[in-house]
C-alpha cells in the first residue's frame, strides 16, 4: 500500500492519523503541510479543499479525515485487519487545551 498523509506537525487530528498508521504497522509518508507551502498546495490540489488531515491511499484521497475514519476506510476495504491493538492517542479529536497552550508559546509561521 502506498500512503501519503498530509498532516500538521502538532495537531490532534493529525496525531490520530499517525496513531492508526502505527497501530497497523503501516509505512506512510508523513507530509508536513505547515512548514512547506508546496506540500499544502499539493494537498489542496489533490483533495479539492483546504482542510487537513488528508490521506491518500493507493491513489484514493480521503479529505479532511480523522484517524478513526481512516481506519474504518481501511477495514471496510480489507486493506487492514482489526488487530485489537490499543493506542493511547485520541483518533477522532482535535488538540487538547494543553496542546493548544503548548503551541501558542511557539512563534507562528506564516507562508
Amino acid at each position: 500500500m502506498k500512503i501519503k498523509a498530509y498532516l500538521k506537525p502538532h495537531c490532534g487530528w493529525s496525531n490520530g492519523v499517525r496513531a492508526i498508521m502505527h497501530k497497523h504497522g503501516l509505512a506512510f509518508e508523513d507530509i508536513d503541510i505547515i512548514n512547506n507551502r508546496a506540500n499544502y498546495e499539493e494537498m489542496v490540489r489533490k483533495s479539492g479543499q483546504p482542510l487537513s488531515p488528508c490521506v491518500e491511499i493507493d491513489g484514493v484521497m480521503l479529505a479532511d479525515i480523522s484517524g478513526e475514519e481512516v481506519e474504518n476506510y481501511m477495514l471496510a476495504n480489507n486493506l487492514v485487519k482489526d488487530n485489537g491493538a490499543r493506542i493511547d492517542v485520541a483518533t477522532n479529536a482535535g488538540c487538547s487545551q494543553e496542546e493548544h497552550d503548548r503551541m501558542s508559546a511557539k512563534p507562528v509561521r506564516f507562508f
